[in-house]
């Protein structure tokens, strides 16, 4: 820790807080309602199913087991305007998971659930339940560990200046709140922009290339994802996982060019925004600096790690705002999913029930309307992800507490 971290007093604080400047550094929790999530009857349950059979979900069960028994067993987990233990949470999830490993029928699945489980639907966007589905993959980019003409977009690990303060340590009413800047002098300012940070002036010696990749829209995307493999040039493979960001704000290049009547909205996926810039590399600055934040990495062993710090499910694992949704817990989504042909086309979007868990987050999605799915890797992975953008309806639910061995 240094002088400057030891000297920031509680007024530098709330002056950094009520700053015009800093508006776009403070990460803001979304308003907590505790009708985020509604307790339904048995004749609102839906008809449960799941379109792949149950495969990957064992494993991804047995995750979020791991992840609760790091709890507190008497930590809370909101359920709407419940509330459960993360004791009752690991009880659920080994129930459903003994259920399951026999491979039940849909009609026994539905009586197994109706009988022992209660169910919450997310209010969505509209209180009716309306959920937005996209979808987000691990992508793989060529790269080198050393510079050249071909290699020369960096990807770089955490400056050694970017720095972020929990404001809960100086008041309980900052709970959940943090900022992310610098010091310059013994004042404390906003990181740099995404524009900034590729001039590599800015940067100067506080940070370095983990990786030089070939395409920069590839990046841009990377940066998007999260995380990603990197494909070296020495026929190694490396795995790139988020680290931080200079917590600026997300803005959407995908709106951008919608309202620039760049690309309709109809035809709006990632493939449509990568080959816009392909075609009009003229626009490449003024497309990707309009989202000024920018993410920093670090290497890891493993593929993709969601929030709760283990590996993903393709499949299964779904990213949503961890401030009003129980992590960890045990949910089902109804919305359609893409099926692709042999030349890696859509040709067909098909009905998609599936139960999922609650393993990860990221900055776009917020609130009771968002969900992202993780695809895992590879050609459909990449373009069930790209084009996702569908509305659909999301569950949660939890063993009835009678039914809960003490």
């Amino acid at each position: 820790m240094t002088k400057h971290y030891r000297s920031i007093s509680f007024v530098i604080i709330i002056f950094i807080l009520s700053a015009a400047g800093c508006a776009g550094i403070k990460e803001k929790p979304y308003s907590v309602k505790k009708t985020t999530l509604v307790r339904i009857s048995l004749s609102e349950y839906p008809e449960f199913a799941d379109d792949i059979f149950y495969d990957g979900l064992e494993y991804s069960i047995c995750k979020s087991i791991s992840y609760l028994k790091l709890m507190p067993s008497d930590k809370k987990f909101i359920f709407g305007k419940d509330s459960f233990t993360a004791n009752h949470l690991i009880e659920s999830l080994q129930s459903f998971l003994n259920f399951i490993q026999e491979k039940p029928s849909k009609q026994d699945l539905n009586r197994f659930i109706r009988s022992d489980f209660l169910v919450y639907r997310s209010i969505g966007s509209d209180r009716y339940g309306k959920v937005l589905f996209t979808g987000y993959y691990e992508p793989i980019l060529e790269g080198s560990l050393k510079q050249t003409r071909e290699y020369k977009f960096p990807v770089y690990a955490k400056p050694d200046d970017l720095t972020v303060i929990d404001l809960s340590l100086f008041s309980a009413k900052f709970s959940g709140e943090k900022i992310t800047g610098k010091f310059s002098g013994n004042k404390f300012v906003p990181y740099y922009e995404r524009e900034e940070i590729e001039d590599k002036s800015f940067l100067q010696n506080n940070v370095r290339p983990i990786v030089w990749v070939k395409d920069r829209v590839a990046l841009f995307f990377l940066h998007i994802q999260g995380s990603g493999k990197i494909c070296l040039d020495n026929g190694k493979t490396i795995n790139i996982h988020y680290h931080t960001s200079n917590g600026r704000p997300y803005r959407s290049i995908g709106n951008y060019l919608i309202k620039k009547n760049k690309i309709p909205r109809s035809e709006m996926s990632m493939q449509k925004i990568q080959a816009y810039l392909q075609d009009n590399p003229e626009e490449l600055d003024e497309v990707l600096n309009y989202n000024p934040s920018y993410v920093f990495f670090k290497t890891e062993e493993s593929s993709p790690l969601g929030c709760l710090n283990f590996v993903l499910t393709p499949g299964r694992s779904i990213a949503l705002d961890r401030k009003i949704f129980p992590q960890a817990a045990l949910a089902f989504i109804e919305v359609e999913k893409p099926l692709i042909d042999g030349s890696g086309k859509i040709h067909v979007w098909k009905k998609c029930n599936r139960f999922v868990l609650n393993q990860d987050t990221g900055g776009a999605i917020c609130g009771p309307g968002r969900a992202d799915i993780f695809f895992g890797n590879g050609i459909y992975a990449k373009t069930a992800a790209g084009h996702m953008q569908h509305p659909g309806r999301l569950y949660f639910f939890i063993l009835k507490p009678e039914k809960v061995v003490e």
